[in-house]
């Protein structure tokens, strides 16, 4: 793009994530946001307009809206970030997770569509992948996961629900939803993974705006060698070796994990617990972070050459 600012719309900038990618634009001088008539955000030809005169166009909208804003797209040399779940399993789109491989950190560099990875998802993945990429984990595995998630991730409606002065007093209580286990993610968490079936998941959302624990237990017989706790996390620090997103660290002795530990910051921590029989592998990270906004930036960061973290906050 030879030093010019590089145009970016946000198809959906009203909805949670889209006004997150907007906010982190902030005071950034390499981009130029194009911006839409908020009367005409839903209008067809408006929208094709602006889609068509960015360079980089991120997609903030329910599933079939994506697709029906990719296929207004007729300048070959717009790219196109997905935040839905339309596009995560597709053909011919990079999956957005860099730290996954070098093999995906090159998909998203060169890709004109990219797929940025559901909340839960990343987690998910990011706890499985190197399992499997270290052939400890077979296809057949039978695996399942919990996911507590702060109420932000349902957007609006939901975050208007938690913050209303006269809510149900259910929601105080954390809860447990996507009970037929249909969840929208289940599709990219088996298909990354390379798992022949999705895992059993109950995700479960509590009283608190934003943060996620994600946790996979293991029995050690479904490994395909020994490992204890301390192998499995050396298996996950040479997977994530000089990644600053991605982080493995010792969990003390006695502590908890908080789902909220890293709420407002943009990588996610990876700890091992348990013993030689039992254990479990957690993932822990800003669900408006790592988990949605913060990873379409860091995208867009690799997609542009730039250091992946510009924009973001590693609390470093």
């Amino acid at each position: 793009m030879n030093g010019a600012k590089t145009k970016i719309f946000i198809d959906g900038s009203e909805g949670t994530t889209g006004l997150r990618i907007h906010e982190r634009f902030e005071g950034r001088a390499d981009v130029e946001l194009l911006s839409i008539d908020p009367a005409l955000r839903k209008d067809k030809e408006a929208r094709r307009e602006r889609l068509n005169a960015c360079d980089v166009a991120f997609l903030c909208l329910p599933d079939d809206a994506a697709r029906e804003s990719v296929s207004l797209i007729e300048n070959p040399n717009v790219r196109v970030l997905d935040t839905s779940t339309a596009h995560r399993t597709a053909d011919g789109w990079a999956y957005g997770f860099p730290e996954l491989s070098q093999a995906h950190r090159n998909a998203i560099k060169a890709g004109k569509r990219i797929a940025v990875p559901g909340c839960h998802a990343s987690g998910f993945i990011a706890l499985v992948y190197p399992l499997m990429a270290a052939g400890l984990l077979s296809p057949n595995a039978a695996l399942s996961c919990f996911s507590i998630t702060g109420y932000s991730g349902g957007g609006k409606r939901m975050i208007a629900d938690y913050q209303s002065e006269a809510r149900h007093p259910a929601l105080s209580a954390p809860r447990v939803y996507a009970l037929p286990q249909q969840h929208k993610h289940l599709g990219e968490m088996r298909h990354v993974c390379g798992l022949s079936a999705a895992p059993v998941f109950s995700p479960i959302v509590a009283d608190y705006y934003s943060g996620m624990l994600v946790s996979v237990p293991l029995h050690a017989g479904m490994l395909q060698k020994p490992m204890d706790t301390d192998a499995l996390r050396e298996v996950y620090r040479a997977h994530y070796a000089s990644e600053r997103f991605v982080r493995v660290t010792d969990a003390a002795d006695g502590a908890m994990l908080s789902s909220n530990a890293l709420s407002g910051l943009d990588f996610m921590e990876i700890t091992v617990c348990g013993n030689a029989e039992r254990m479990s592998v957690n993932a822990c990270f800003d669900n408006l972070g790592k988990g949605a906004s913060g990873a379409a930036i860091q995208c867009l960061n690799c997609m542009l050459g730039l250091d992946e973290a510009t924009g973001l906050q590693l609390g470093e």
